[in-house]
């Protein structure tokens, strides 16, 4: 008995003079995030290491849980560097992953760690999760981080890699199907869900009205308003009103879907040879060399389609123009066209288009400069300058920096889902068989060519919005809201930047020795602008102050600018006439030889009508899933600077919103694409 007791007392003691850590395990609320797996922890400090521990012998970890476990440990481990996580099947049988969002450590010593995770982990695989606090590779000093750090890497780089799309365009992920990605990056299964949901709900509805396959011609325009099933909103309904007004189709060169066209014209240029004689009327007795003077007139150039050949849909020949549009900035602040020439090179079969030409010829020139504006806006400032180039923005940053990296930090919450939406557009929308080559005139090998005239011109200054606003001459032209709210909002987005950056970059000196971070910025460079000089974009960055502009420049690019060319794609685009996708006759090549039969002849076919607005419509829907700007689930952070910055950030994104809403209350359309209530954080759709 003596004995026995001894044996007690020493185990007792033993284990009394063990240190406790307090471990909290956070599953997801995701579906399916719980696990009836057996989940093992082990801890790692820069003194020793934990044994492993199960934290669920019998009972599973249920989406949405939180639950708190004792480890006991011989020694202090010292300062924690990291926390192993393993799954293994229950009782050797059962298994299913497990959506971890964070694990949270109380030391003995007092302190308490944070681990963000927020990833899968399957049966018999393996997580390292290091500390929420933020530190660059020349900080993490202990031998074992370092390690962890490398390794990470490698595997990142392994899972994701860089592939040719096409030659002269951004690399893309080196994935066939969405499949294949690592699940962290791949849609929550309810955004999965209800995205084929949508695809299938909107196409069935139009096969059930029989339009969907039909090759014929609509037989006036007022029968598309048919088609134009569900709730409305007050932009379709304002299209459908006033598609064919000039002051509708000079107000979305502004404030419509693609305000990335305009610039001031302080000199015609060579091949639009408009005279004072043809304008005159539309100027209210000025000259064009006045006017210019006083800044008040502007040009929109399609150079970039010229001479493209357009797509053949259903076995007909469509038809792409390169138009030049000459526009008035009037007395009263309306953007109004005041000449429009269809093709680049000025002939006689080529006439300049007026506003006191007959109506249907003035008409039908204005649609086909909405066509190509359906090219550009869609193939450059929508697919190249948002998609592609996040993609790119995702793709550098998965391979290069870790994730206790502060940038790592900053950039996550404007990955989301980005990898999956492109390569999904890849598959269904721009292939061979794709909703564009079926259903557009920029489909097929014009959208390629297409897309490497643009990147080819693509230059960092386009994409930094103060830049591109003072490049064309746009900085007092009114009534602008694109201008107006994408400024406020690069403003704040800069602001937060700023702040967050300058926390962890004391010095320039600390950007110019932070080796992940270059070679950050250069993969971008290389593999996204394919390391041309003349675009402009850094290969590295030496100051503090240039990493800031860039960093703004690619998280506005993911949220403000994709929204600004993305949501209203269904508002602007759901009457077709105002946005048509294909045109099936070519440009006139005389005046009034135009009737009101010509147009619906020259318009889409029902099929493409209607196939073409399935597509527009499932883009412009935002999905349950979804996170406005400046709404960050995930906990990255421990540290109270960043997490003040972060509700810093919130509150002015709050003021604008409110601003915004209160000035659209005052006007006929009002401008939504930038409140940012109604910017996502990613290209996620």
């Amino acid at each position: 008995m003596e004995d026995k007791n001894s044996d007690s007392d020493s185990q007792t003691e033993e284990r009394t003079a063990m240190v406790i850590y307090t471990v909290k395990a956070y599953t997801g609320t995701r579906l399916l995030a719980g696990t009836t797996s057996r989940i093992f922890i082990q801890l790692r400090g820069t003194e020793a290491e934990s044994e492993e521990q199960n934290l669920n012998h019998f009972e599973g970890f249920w989406q949405g849980s939180e639950r708190e476990f004792k480890m006991h440990c011989k020694v202090s481990l010292g300062e924690l560097i990291a926390v192993k996580l393993f799954s293994k099947p229950f009782m050797g049988l059962l298994h299913n992953r497990w959506f971890c969002d964070k694990i949270s450590i109380n030391t003995p010593e007092g302190d308490k760690i944070l681990f963000p995770c927020y990833c899968w982990l399957d049966c018999n695989e393996k997580l390292v999760l290091r500390p929420a606090k933020a530190s660059f590779v020349f900080q993490d000093t202990n031998p074992i981080a370092q390690r962890q750090r490398m390794r990470q890497l490698e595997e990142q780089q392994n899972l994701f890699r860089w592939r040719v799309y096409a030659e002269g365009t951004p690399q893309v992920i080196d994935c066939d199907t969405a499949l294949t990605l690592p699940p962290e990056v791949q849609f929550s299964f309810t955004k999965e869900i209800e995205f084929y949901s949508s695809a299938g709900k909107q196409l069935a509805a139009l096969k059930l009205t029989g339009w969907a396959d039909s090759k014929r011609s609509w037989e006036s325009i007022s029968q598309l308003k048919k088609i134009l099933c569900g709730k409305q909103v007050k932009t379709i309904e304002y299209c459908q009103e006033h598609w064919d007004e000039d002051e509708f189709f000079g107000y979305q060169f502004l404030n419509g879907l693609n305000p990335m066209m305009i610039q001031l014209c302080s000199t015609l240029p060579e091949n639009f040879p408009v005279t004072d004689d043809m304008v005159k009327g539309s100027l209210g007795g000025s000259s064009l060399e006045q006017e210019m003077e006083k800044g008040n007139i502007f040009l929109s150039d399609y150079k970039m389609l010229d001479e493209l050949v357009g797509n053949v849909i259903s076995g007909r020949q469509q038809y792409l123009t390169a138009p030049l549009v000459l526009l008035y900035c009037n007395p009263q602040g309306m953007m109004l066209p005041i000449a429009i020439q269809l093709r680049q090179k000025p002939t006689k079969d080529n006439p300049i288009f007026l506003p006191t030409d007959s109506k249907a010829d003035w008409k039908l020139a204005k649609i086909f400069v909405r066509n190509a504006e359906f090219g550009v806006h869609e193939v450059d400032f929508h697919l190249l300058r948002t998609h592609l180039l996040a993609e790119v923005f995702t793709v550098a940053t998965l391979r290069n920096l870790p994730s206790p990296h502060p940038l790592y930090k900053l950039l996550f919450p404007h990955m989301r889902y980005t990898l999956q939406i492109n390569i999904m557009a890849r598959n269904q929308l721009i292939s061979k068989d794709g909703a564009i080559s079926m259903y557009a005139g920029v489909g097929g090998e014009s959208l390629e060519k297409l897309l490497k005239r643009a990147t080819a011109s693509l230059t960092y200054s386009a994409l930094c919005l103060p830049d591109n606003i003072s490049e064309r001459g746009l900085e007092t032209v009114p009534n602008y809201y694109y201008r107006d709210d994408g400024m406020k909002l690069w403003d704040i987005i800069n602001k937060f930047v700023a702040a967050f950056l300058a926390h962890y970059y004391k010095h320039d000196t600390h950007v110019q020795k932070d080796m992940e971070l270059q070679r950050w910025i250069r993969e971008i460079f290389t593999n996204g602008f394919l390391g041309r000089d003349s675009s402009g974009i850094p290969s590295s960055v030496q100051t503090l102050k240039e990493l800031i502009k860039f960093v703004t420049m690619v998280i506005f690019t993911a949220s403000a600018q994709h929204a600004a060319v993305n949501s209203g794609q269904f508002d602007f685009g759901g009457w077709m006439p105002n946005y048509p996708t294909a045109l099936r006759k070519p440009p006139p090549k005389e005046k009034s030889k135009t009737a009101e039969d010509t147009i619906l002849e020259t318009l889409p076919d029902v099929s493409t009508t209607v196939n073409g607005m399935a597509v527009l419509r499932l883009l412009s829907k935002d999905s349950a899933d979804h996170y406005p700007l400046g709404n960050f689930p995930e906990h990255l952070y421990d540290e109270e600077v960043p997490c003040k910055l972060i509700e810093d950030f919130k509150k002015d994104l709050e003021k604008l919103s409110d601003l915004i809403e209160e000035r659209n209350k005052k006007l006929e359309l009002p401008y939504t694409y930038l409140n940012p209530k109604n910017v996502d954080n990613s290209v996620a759709i």
